[in-house]
C-alpha cells in the first residue's frame, strides 16, 4: 500500500541518530565556518544570569559556537549558500533543551521578563530559515517532546506531543495501533509533527487524507509569557472563530505548540493506480480540474511537466498525469474509474505499473529534479510551491516558469501540480541557476523576486506547504493586502514583548527594523 511503502522498509538515516535531525546533505561534510554570521542582523545576547535560569528549568543549555551551528542548520538554500563560504547562518545563540510542556513555559517565562529572542526549533527541514536564530537569543530546542500521549480507537484520534519525527510517529501508529496519518511530505523522515503545524504541511497524499489543517482535531501551546490553552477538541463547533487555525501555520511567532491531536485512519489494504500523457501541461491540469470537481479524490494525483516527466520517469515526450488510491477497494476502483474516463478524453494510458513503482521508489528524494545537472561551485538549487485557482493556473505556471528563466545564470525551471482541490491546486516549481560563486546570493533573490512578481499580480497564494520564515516574509505584506494588519495586530496582543520568532513572516521586529 502507499502508506506503508517507506515503513516497511529501513528508514533512510545513514549514521544519524534516530529521533534527532538529520543534516542536510551538504553539511554533512561542511566543517563549522569561523567567519561571519551570514543571515543574523543585530544579536540578543542573553546575560550569564538568564542562561544560569535556563539551566534550572530545562534539560540541558548549550552556549559553545560549534554547537550553536550544528543544532540550527537547517535544509533551506539560503544557509547552505553561507555555510559552504565557512560563513554559518546563526551561529549566536543559546540552544536550551526540553523535554516536557512545563519546561517550555517555564523557559518562556524566563525569557519573556528578560526580553529575550525566543526561536522554536525541531527537525529543522523547513527551506525557507523559519527556525533560524537571526536574532540571537535562545533556540528552543523541542525534539525532547517525542512521545504518542494516548489513542482513541474509537474516534481514531491521536495525542502526540510536538517534538516527535514523523517515521517514528508513523511507525508507532502503525505497528501498535493499525493506523496512519496519511500524512507524507517529503522530508517525512527529518520533520517533526509540530513542524507540519507549524508551517501548514501537506503530505505527498493530501487528496485523500488533506493537508496538516485538516487532521489537527486541538492544539496544546504554551504562550509567550509561559501561560497555556488548548485550542479545539471537538470534530466542529461554532463558538467563535476557530482558534486552532491562529497557531496552525504561525510558525512559532505567536507561541509554541507542545502536543496536538490528530485524526488518523485505519491502513488501507488496497491500492491502485493509473498513468497518462498529455501534449501540454494546461490540458493535464484541465484533467485534474474536471476528476476533482466529478467528486472524485484519489490519494496521489501528481501532473510532471516534460523536463520533469523525463527526469522523474523518462518520458520526456509527455506532460506525465500519475493518479493513484488506497483505501476500501469500492472506493478505490470508482475514484479510479472516473480518472480514466476523463483522462482517456485526452490519449491513450501509459504503463501505469511502471510509473507508480518508480513513483514509489524515488518519491522520497528531495532534489530529484536537480538531477542531469553537475552541480559546480555556483550551483544553486530550490523549490517553489505555490496555489491558485484552476481559471489562472495555467498562466501562472507559463508566467513563473518564464520569470524564473529570465534571470541571467538560471540554467532550468520546471514543475508539477502535487496536490489539487476542487477549485485549484498546487503547482511545485523547481529551480536551478550555475553562476559566479560571490553572486549566488544575488542570483537566488532576483529569482525569488521574479517568480513572486507574478504570484503576487495573479493572486496565488505564494506558499502551499513550506511556510513563509525568512525567504518570503518580505512579500507577505503585499500578498496578504489589508489583512495584513490583522495578523499584525494579533501578534502584538499574543507577543507584546516580541519574543516569539522575530523576524519571520515579515512581521514588524522590535530587535532590527
Amino acid at each position: 500500500m502507499i502508506s506503508r511503502q517507506t515503513i516497511t522498509n529501513p528508514f533512510n538515516r545513514g549514521d544519524y541518530i534516530v529521533g534527532a535531525p538529520t543534516p542536510p546533505k551538504w553539511a554533512r561534510n561542511t566543517p563549522v565556518g569561523d567567519g561571519d554570521a551570514s543571515l543574523q542582523g543585530a544579536v540578543v545576547e542573553v546575560p550569564e544570569s538568564v542562561i544560569a535560569d535556563l539551566r534550572g528549568v530545562a534539560k540541558a543549555v548549550y552556549t559553545d559556537r560549534a554547537d550553536v551551528v550544528t543544532r540550527t542548520r537547517d535544509w533551506w538554500a539560503g544557509t547552505m549558500i553561507g555555510e559552504t563560504d565557512g560563513r554559518p547562518a546563526t551561529p549566536d545563540a543559546v540552544v536550551v533543551e526540553v523535554i516536557d510542556a512545563d519546561q517550555v513555559a517555564a523557559v518562556l517565562r524566563i525569557c519573556n521578563a528578560a526580553g529575550v529572542p525566543v526561536t522554536a526549533s525541531a527537525g529543522r527541514s523547513n527551506v525557507t530559515g523559519a527556525a533560524l536564530p537571526v536574532h540571537g537569543g535562545v533556540v528552543l530546542d523541542l525534539c525532547g517532546l517525542n512521545r504518542i500521549l494516548s489513542f482513541d480507537a474509537e474516534s481514531l484520534v491521536v495525542d502526540v506531543e510536538a517534538g516527535m519525527f514523523g517515521d517514528l510517529f508513523e511507525k508507532e501508529l502503525q505497528e501498535t495501533y493499525g493506523a496512519t496519518t496519511g500524512h507524507w511530505p517529503s522530508a517525512f523522515a527529518v520533520s517533526t509533527v509540530g513542524g507540519w503545524i507549524a508551517c501548514r504541511g501537506a503530505g505527498q497524499l493530501s487528496t485523500r487524507y488533506g493537508k496538516i489543517e485538516d487532521m489537527v482535531v486541538g492544539i496544546d501551546v504554551v504562550h509567550a509569557d509561559g501561560t497555556r490553552a488548548t485550542y479545539g477538541d471537538y470534530p466542529r463547533a461554532a463558538t467563535g472563530p476557530d482558534l486552532r487555525q491562529i497557531f496552525i501555520g504561525s510558525e512559532g511567532t505567536l507561541g509554541v505548540i507542545t502536543s496536538a491531536r490528530i485524526r488518523v485512519h485505519p491502513l488501507p489494504t488496497y491500492a491502485k493506480a493509473l498513468a497518462f500523457g498529455f501534449e501540454t501541461f494546461a490540458e493535464g491540469l484541465d484533467a485534474c480540474r474536471k476528476i476533482m470537481q466529478r467528486g472524485a479524490t484519489p490519494a496521489v494525483l501528481r501532473l510532471y511537466d516534460k523536463l520533469e516527466s523525463g527526469v522523474h520517469f523518462d518520458h520526456p515526450e509527455t506532460n506525465l498525469l500519475l493518479i493513484a488510491d488506497e483505501g476500501d477497494p469500492i472506493l478505490v476502483d470508482a475514484m479510479l474509474k472516473v480518472s480514466e474516463e476523463v483522462c482517456l478524453a485526452y490519449g491513450p494510458e501509459l504503463d501505469s505499473d511502471a510509473v507508480f513503482e518508480r513513483w514509489l521508489k524515488d518519491r522520497m528524494l528531495v532534489g530529484k529534479s536537480s538531477d542531469g545537472f553537475t552541480p559546480g561551485p555556483g550551483f544553486v538549487a530550490d523549490t517553489l510551491e505555490i496555489a491558485g485557482s484552476w481559471t489562472a493556473l495555467a498562466e501562472v505556471y507559463d508566467e513563473v516558469v518564464a520569470a524564473i528563466q529570465s534571470v541571467p545564470g538560471t540554467l532550468a525551471a520546471s514543475a508539477h501540480q502535487s496536490h489539487a482541490y476542487t477549485d485549484g491546486a498546487c503547482v511545485y516549481f523547481s529551480l536551478r541557476g550555475d553562476v559566479d560563486r560571490p553572486k549566488r546570493r544575488e542570483w537566488y533573490r532576483a529569482v525569488w523576486d521574479a517568480a513572486n512578481e507574478v504570484l503576487i499580480r495573479q493572486g496565488a497564494a505564494l506558499s502551499h506547504h513550506h511556510g513563509c520564515g525568512l525567504l518570503r516574509g518580505p512579500y507577505l505584506s503585499a500578498a496578504l493586502g489589508a489583512g495584513f494588519d490583522t495578523f499584525v495586530k494579533v501578534k502584538e496582543t499574543l507577543d507584546p514583548v516580541g519574543i516569539l520568532n522575530p523576524g519571520k513572516l515579515g512581521l514588524p521586529n522590535r530587535f532590527d527594523a
